[in-house]
Parts: structure tokens; sequence; C-alpha cells
């Protein structure tokens, strides 16, 4: 029993030399361990150790070409069915080669994989080679959506069934991302990290950052199919297809009028909740747009930012300035379809249909008198409030 224990244990380091010979022509420089319950020679430990701190120093890199062989390359010792390669600095194990050295650059902090298609160094091999593959295993059962990482399809989830975990600690609003969080904080800090190496001007935003810059370059790089018009950015596309489409998404749920743009959807809303969120800070006037705001605010500015070029006139509103245009040109592109007649101006037309359908929809709140136009009734008002004949005995 002693001549096949000693004969035993001198096969056992015969093979770790021929195991050292084999790595060393291979040029890998780990060497795997065996279960802990098994006791490891003082040549073996040796072995592992000088191998394993090659490794660390970053002898070898292993490329985007070369990593198809890293499943290949587990040089490890069977012991039952078990074969696992440990980490020195912090003896976490691993079942495969390439996941121990994926590791190991927590330690090291080195990215060591190289892309030769776009040259990017990272050391998530697998997830980044989708991008050149195209491959997309992760798909939502909902909306079949697909994902080239499993963490973009949980972010995704969210989505449908409305889980907002991120939330802001100042005003309240919540996120379904945390990077859409981070971005929202700008708002409060008034934080624009993205500026413009032409004009200046700066983004709280990457993305509108590279949206901008299409003003320097001219870039339109999506286009209409039907119509040819380009647009800088893909949404804009997508909104204006809907005028060939005639689809309208977004529905009202009290009224059902529905539009072809979620913005315009929020902004209606508030016809039924009475919501005013943009307040003039010098008369406290509220508004349900921002835009109302902007134009409202040249009231006390004086700015009248559209001029008539033939006149000189000037205007606080594009549309009054559209419309007076048209005094020097003569076109009038309102008709009425029962009479024939025509209007520079959209509202003349739809008060003189009140002619041919009758409506008369301001009504008096005094005496319940109805009048077709606002100023009819702003004049009839007076008799009630003794203004009317103040002013015809003044006169007289």
């Amino acid at each position: 029993m002693t001549f096949i224990k000693e004969e035993s244990e001198d096969m056992k380091i015969e093979e770790t030399f021929r195991v050292k010979q084999e790595v060393t022509e291979k040029q890998t420089e780990l060497m795997p361990l065996k279960e802990e319950s098994d006791m490891l020679t003082d040549m073996e430990e040796k072995d592992q150790y000088e191998k394993h701190h090659d490794f660390i120093t970053g002898d070898e890199s292993f490329s985007c070409s070369q990593t198809g062989n890293t499943s290949s390359r587990k040089i490890a010792q069977k012991i039952g069915t078990t074969s696992y390669f440990a980490c020195f600095q912090c003896g976490k194990s691993f079942n495969q080669h390439e996941n121990l050295q994926v590791h190991l650059k927590l330690h090291t902090g080195e990215k060591s994989y190289t892309y030769p298609q776009c040259g990017k160094q990272d050391g998530k091999f697998k997830v980044h080679m989708r991008f050149h593959t195209g491959e997309s295993p992760f798909t939502c059962q909902q909306c079949g959506n697909i994902f080239t990482q499993k963490g973009s399809l949980n972010r995704h989830i969210r989505i449908h069934i409305g889980e907002k975990p991120y939330t802001c600690p100042q005003c309240g609003k919540s996120f379904d991302q945390h990077g859409n969080l981070k971005v929202h904080m700008r708002v409060h800090t008034g934080e624009s990290p993205f500026t413009c190496q032409q004009c200046g001007k700066s983004f709280s935003r990457k993305g509108n950052l590279n949206y901008h810059m299409r003003v320097h370059t001219g870039e339109s790089p999506f286009t209409c199919q039907q119509c040819g018009i380009s647009f800088t950015v893909k949404g804009s596309l997508t909104r204006h297809m809907r005028i060939h489409t005639g689809e309208k998404p977004y529905t009202c749920p009290q009224c059902g009028e529905s539009f072809e743009q979620h913005g315009n959807l929020k902004v209606h809303m508030r016809i039924h909740t009475g919501e005013k969120p943009y307040t003039c800070p010098q008369c406290e006037k509220s508004f349900d747009q921002h835009w109302n705001l902007k134009v409202h605010m040249r009231v006390h500015t004086g700015e009248k930012p559209y001029k008539c070029t033939q006149c000189g006139k000037s205007f606080d509103r594009h549309g009054n300035f559209k419309a007076h245009v048209r005094v020097h040109t003569g076109e009038k592109p309102y008709t009425c379809a029962q009479c024939g007649k025509s209007f520079t101006q959209k509202g003349h037309l739809e008060v003189h249909m009140r002619i041919h359908t009758g409506e008369k929809p301001f009504i008096c709140q005094q005496c319940g008198k109805s009048f077709s136009r606002k100023g009819i009734l702003d004049k009839h008002m007076k008799i009630h409030t003794g203004e009317e004949e103040f002013r015809s005995t003044w006169t007289s």
C-alpha cells in the first residue's frame, strides 16, 4: 500500500510539471485551483501563484478576435466533475476562465477587450458584441420590443406596469429610470453641462446638443418618403407622418377628442381640469400654455417683434402680422361655403358663419339676451351698468 501511495504521489508531481509546461506553451497566465478540500503540494501552489501573478500584471490581453477561443482554453484539473478558477485577491471562484478574467478587472481596473469593429475597449464583451451582430435576445412579452441587455428590458417593463421608483426630492416628480431623474434635477440646479463649441449655447441633455449641432451643419437626416420634407429629429418625422396617415393616437378620456401629438392632448386636458400652470410674474394672469404666457409678456415689455416691411407697422403676435400682410396683398384665403364671401382672417369667417347658422354664443348674464359677437355683448352690458345712459347725457 505504501508503494502504491508513493507511486501515486510521483505521478501527481509529474502531472503537475506536465500541466505547467502546457500552460507555458499556450502563454496562459492562470492555473486553476482544485477543490478546497484537497491539499495542494508546495510545488503546485508555487506554480499557481506564479501564473496568477503574471495574469494580474497584464502580460497577455485578450482581444475581440481572441475571445472566441477562450472557452476552449479552460486548463483545469478535474476532480470528480468539478473544475473552477479562484481569485487570489478575494477568493471568489468561477467555473469558467473568462468569468475570472472579467472579475480580475475589478482589482486591476484593466479594460483588456479590444473590438476590431470599433476600437472600443470594454469588459462586457458579450453585451458589446451585440451592437455589431445585431443580436437582441431579450423580448418584451407585452409589446414585442427587443433589447440587447436584460437590464434594458427590465427598465422598459416599467412603462407597462407604471412603476416609477425614482422620485425627485425637491418637487416629488417620479421617473421610471434613474437617468431621467438625473437629467430632471438640472431643472432645479440650472445645470447645463453640454455646451455648443460654435455658439456657446448650453443644454441639460447631450441629445439636445446633438440636435442643436444640426443647426450649424444644416443636417436633416430624417426625410418623409411621401412629400420629401426633411427633419433634424426622428420624432419630428414621426409626428409629421401622421399628417399623411391621419393617425391621432392620443385620445382625451373625458370628451373623446383625439390628437396627433401627446403635447396637444396634455394641453387640451387643462380645459377639463382648469389648470393654468404658467403665471405672469407682473400681473399674475395665468395661462394654460407657456407660449401664451410668452406672448402675454410683450404687453408689459412692449415688444413687437413682427414688423411689416411695406408700412413699418409692428405686431406682438405672428398671427396678427400674417393677417395684416394680406391688407397689402389683397389675399382672402377664408371663403364662406354658403355665400362665397371671403375674409383675410379665419376668425372673421367664423363670425360671418353665424349669419347663416343663427348661432348667438354670447349671452348676457343679467337679462339673458344673446348676441353673435362679443363686441355687441360688451356694448349691450353698458345698458345695465348705466354707462351708456351717462355718456348720452354728457354728450348732449
